[in-house]
């Protein structure tokens, strides 16, 4: 499933959240944040930047491997074309030997967010590790959900479609050269329990670097690179599950009120029927959750309101 950025339509003058539909002043007491979930591979980073081209945002990561500078294929950082010029934060900035707690994402995510709101954009937090989303948004130490009102959208995709999709990515990794880019941090005495050596696709590695160059016969090496490549695999499923029960616990028994999209029919499509069911299934629907988080339109309002910015697209050509 590919990102494809698309020209939107101009948009129009829509009311701050600070004034209702009556025109009546009505101040808000906190900023408002967007917060996509999911598990890998289903979707997040093309939904951020949905949103993030339809309405005046930026976008702050919270992938825990994707703060880390390099291993840009292993940890499946979005391209500077498939950001669509939309700024992203915490993508890549921390020195990958060390190690990022979930008190030092907070600290960074904030200060992203706040510098955000700074600027009049909405901020959209995005990434699989929600141990770091849930800490921001809960602990009082922060004081995040004191300062801003948060829209949380799941992106969602049945466990067998995902893991299919999830082997055949890594299918794609290995096309792409992440066989290399881990082979160039290669190191016998490395730690894997620290910064971005923890990332799935690195500690899978070990064994066949470390008999690459000992082992001579071809098809021993080949075998050893083939169960390397399923561990990953194998270990990604793992964690798209362990990320899917973290976001139903947050769901059902801290009572989080999350809007759970279901992409699966999305994956099980190609090519223009799955841009069409990824917009009907996904982007349509939260283009207006947000809409009506951010300006409280009902949806017939928002519909009213993109007939119009069709008419107005269209009267620029």
């Amino acid at each position: 499933m590919s990102m494809i950025c698309k020209q939107t339509s101009p948009s129009l003058h829509i009311p701050t959240s600070g004034i209702d539909m009556k025109g009546k002043c009505r101040w808000p007491l906190k900023e408002k944040v967007v917060v996509v979930m999911g598990a890998t591979g289903t979707g997040k980073s093309r939904l951020s930047i949905d949103l993030a081209t339809r309405f005046p945002a930026e976008i702050v990561n919270s992938d825990k491997m994707q703060v880390y500078q390099g291993l840009d294929i292993v940890t499946n950082k979005i391209t500077e074309d498939e950001r669509c010029g939309v700024p992203h934060h915490l993508l890549g900035v921390v020195d990958p030997t060390k190690d990022v707690s979930a008190t030092t994402f907070c600290t960074m995510a904030s200060h992203a967010t706040n510098s955000i709101v700074s600027r009049g954009q909405l901020p959209i937090i995005v990434g699989g590790s929600n141990s770091f989303i849930e800490v921001l948004v809960d602990d009082k130490e922060h004081e995040f959900r004191s300062k801003y009102e948060c829209c949380f959208l799941w992106v969602d995709v049945s466990m067998p479609v995902l893991n299919s999709f999830v082997s055949q990515r890594v299918d794609r990794m290995v096309e792409r050269g992440m066989i290399n880019e881990v082979r160039n941090i290669f190191n016998e005495n490395a730690d894997y329990s620290r910064g971005i050596r923890r990332a799935i696709g690195v500690p899978e590695f070990d064994h066949y670097f470390r008999a690459e160059s000992l082992i001579a016969d071809k098809e021993t090496r080949a075998r050893l690179l083939e169960e390397a490549i399923n561990a990953i695999k194998i270990n990604t499923s793992k964690l798209a599950c362990r990320q899917w029960e973290k976001i139903y616990r947050l769901k059902s028994l801290k009572g989080w009120k999350i809007h759970r999209l279901d992409a699966t029919d999305v994956f099980k499509k190609r090519g223009r029927e799955a841009d069409e069911a990824w917009e009907n299934l996904v982007a349509g629907p939260s283009t207006e959750i947000i809409s009506q988080f951010l300006y409280n339109f009902h949806p017939a309002v928002y519909s009213n309101l993109m007939g119009m910015r069709a008419v107005a697209a269209a009267a620029t050509h």
